[in-house]
């Protein structure tokens, strides 16, 4: 549900894949997401890190969410390219990813989400994500 300004309230309903990587949104604006998440063992790929899929799938989410709400209920969203950098890997501690938006057109959004690690402030990943906007058919 919006506030009178626009962002969502919290907490919003999960879907479940976001769920499983602990995402916990703590701010939902159509000019910022930010969301609280933890590198576990279930997140892990087989030499102990989190896994590079769990960093692409934070940024797809965020810049998702972001873009859907911005866009409102004139259309939807859809991701159309996803690219992911990796700096440092994280096998446990708390994380937050902030996504931002660096252009919101009327065919296209491009989303900048950058993960740190709370614990030192270190940037773990950064991502971009590029969102189609797409309008009903009059």
């Amino acid at each position: 549900m919006n506030t009178p300004d626009g962002a969502f309230e919290l907490p919003m309903t999960m879907d479940p894949f976001s769920t499983y990587l602990g995402l916990e949104l703590t701010e939902v604006t159509g000019s910022r997401v930010v969301a609280t998440w933890a590198a576990k063992p279930q997140l892990h790929q087989p030499y102990g890190i989190v896994h590079g899929g769990a960093h692409c799938s934070v940024v797809e989410t965020l810049g998702s969410i972001g873009s859907a709400v911005w866009l409102g209920d004139k259309g939807q969203c859809v991701g159309v390219n996803n690219h992911t950098d990796f700096f440092r890997a994280i096998s446990e501690g708390a994380l937050t990813s902030v996504a931002t938006p660096l252009h919101q057109g009327r065919s296209q959004q491009l989303w900048v989400v950058e993960t740190t690690a709370d614990e030192t402030g270190k940037v773990i990943a950064r991502g971009q994500l590029r969102v189609q906007n797409l309008y009903p058919r009059s």
